[in-house]
């Protein structure tokens, strides 16, 4: 079965449920429903999401499946936190979302170390 589409996919406004039905008995239940905080998320973030559920929401175990940096899982995390319409720690909402992802761009390539990297990230001068 296909995943259900969360967002409009002419002007990309959440879609709202008008109806349900029971695949047992057929009966149908008609009006306005929402997803819910996780139909705000897109097919990349309900998958972080799965892993992140999957590996008991250690990010050192997500590390290690997905591949990524603790600092890009964190990153990530962010936004879904965001896109659920839950508010984020002010240490971790300083920079933009732009500057975030130049930071950790910096920290793959190696340009920045991670203590560097985590400084901005929180809205420090790196020394």
């Amino acid at each position: 079965m296909n995943p259900v589409p969360t967002t409009c996919p002419i002007c990309d406004e959440n879609l709202t449920v008008r109806r349900l039905q029971c695949r047992n008995c057929d009966t149908s239940i008609e009006g306005h429903f929402e997803l819910g905080r996780l139909g705000n998320l897109n097919s990349d973030q309900i998958s972080f999401v799965e892993t992140f559920i999957r590996c008991e929401g250690k990010l050192n175990r997500v590390e290690k499946e997905i591949g990524m940096s603790y600092p890009t899982l964190r990153a990530r995390l962010t936004e879904v936190i965001r896109s659920m319409g839950y508010p984020v720690g002010p240490e971790l909402a300083i920079v933009s979302d732009e500057e975030r992802h130049s930071i950790l761009d910096d920290l793959a390539s190696g340009k920045i170390s991670s203590e560097e990297a985590m400084q901005k990230l929180e809205g420090e001068e790196a020394d």
